[in-house]
């Protein structure tokens, strides 16, 4: 009897398979992302196929690659896999060890060649395989919705022996689309955006607005981690830290505090647009969900992204609190996202924010005060701070 564990790791691609004339870029970007997550493990040998990625263990610990593999973008699912010679001896062996890994009461065998000139075709396959694990295991076929079901790829050297199939994480590869520009609060909806923005193929920067001392080192340092958990999807991100204060300070003593959200946010729009494209970003992305806060009704929306040349994209734009609080939850970044550390954008708070704002009165109150100086200080003056999910967290208590 042949001894049970997995030596390969088959990933199968998903929505790659549509990409047509880009499809060789998609994949040599996936194949470097899963690399880079995986570059730990030195012992890892790497075979590209044409719907899929081969990974030869060599010892390394099944476990820990596949939870790995689960915070990378762009692939459908992955297999543990056994190679064993083109022997139909070992094969049925090695699937019935497979079958006796749990305690499964249905099962079916799904056998394809990839090699025609096997002298066993598919049919054959199955009913051999089958026949063995049903001499030997009490448990039952069911073609339609088996408990486990066991694949069989015969190729041009040997054949690969795979069972369950472990959904990825879908999406595209991270970085295939270019850069975005994240606008990151500390609140739970910014990193779920992000998220999502890795998600569809977008490498990240992230850009956070700091008022100290109105707000805290911690708030910040809130920022950096949740950062650093996201990071897991492209290795390591770099934060724009933006002095904020003297510029907040201006527009409160500046404008009528129902619109003093709306103007603040339209500095940060203009002081987030100049930051892309100083670093050849063209795209920002934010937390926006329609009609959570006064800043985010429509008419607000309109108005404060007036100012902004750059495309701005709201991945939540659509969705309500309960699911973007699921995802967080799914992300790890929720727990952290509510430690209770004010941003810039809570500390001065409104009694009675507008939610329908009126952009000549916006360009009226802008008119009051240099607010172009104070953004080109802003600017001028930020802090880049690279973090990685590689790095130590911190205490942030």
């Amino acid at each position: 009897m042949l001894n049970f564990e997995y030596d390969h790791i088959v990933v199968r691609y998903g929505e790659l398979s549509t990409k047509g004339k880009n499809r060789k870029d998609f994949i040599r970007c996936l194949s470097g992302n899963i690399k880079k997550r995986l570059a730990d493990h030195e012992k890892l040998e790497y075979k590209t196929l044409h719907d899929g990625l081969f990974i030869k263990l060599n010892g390394e610990d099944y476990d820990v690659i596949a939870e790995e593999l689960g915070s990378v973008f762009g692939y459908s699912y992955f297999s543990g896999a056994i190679l064993v010679k083109k022997d139909m001896e070992e094969v049925k062996e090695m699937a019935l060890k497979l079958a006796n890994k749990r305690d499964y009461k249905t099962f079916k065998v799904a056998a394809r060649r990839a090699d025609k000139s096997f002298p066993l075709h598919s049919d054959d396959i199955n009913r051999q395989v089958a026949g063995h694990i049903l001499r030997n295991k009490d448990i039952k076929v069911d073609v339609h919705h088996p408990d486990l079901t066991i694949y069989i790829v015969v190729q041009n050297n040997d054949i690969i022996i795979m069972d369950e199939k472990v959904r990825g994480a879908g999406g595209y590869p991270t970085g295939i689309n270019g850069k975005a520009l994240v606008m990151m609060s500390g609140g739970i909806d910014s990193p779920v955006a992000a998220y999502l923005t890795m998600k569809r193929g977008l490498h990240i920067d992230c850009i956070h607005f700091a008022s100290m001392p109105y707000t805290s080192k911690q708030a910040l340092d809130k920022v950096l981690t949740l950062a650093k958990k996201i990071s897991v999807s492209q290795e390591q991100i770099r934060v724009h830290v933006i002095p904020f204060t003297d510029l907040q300070l201006a527009i409160y003593d500046n404008c009528d505090e129902p619109y003093a959200v709306t103007i603040m946010r339209r500095m940060m729009y203009r002081i987030a647009d100049q930051i892309a494209k100083n670093n050849k970003i063209r795209v920002i992305t934010n937390g926006e969900s329609i009609g959570q806060v006064a800043s985010q009704t429509p008419e607000s929306i309109g108005v404060i992204a007036k100012v902004c040349d750059t495309l701005i994209l709201r991945p939540l734009c659509m969705a309500d609190k309960i699911e973007i609080i699921d995802l967080a939850r799914k992300i790890d970044t929720y727990e952290t996202s509510i430690l209770p550390f004010e941003d810039c954008c809570t500390i001065f708070d409104p009694k009675n924010p507008v939610t329908k704002p009126k952009l000549d009165h916006c360009e009226y109150l802008e008119r009051k005060f240099d607010w172009q100086s104070l953004v080109d200080e802003c600017v001028k003056n930020e802090e880049i701070i690279m973090v990685s999910y590689r790095d130590k967290e911190e205490e942030l208590f």
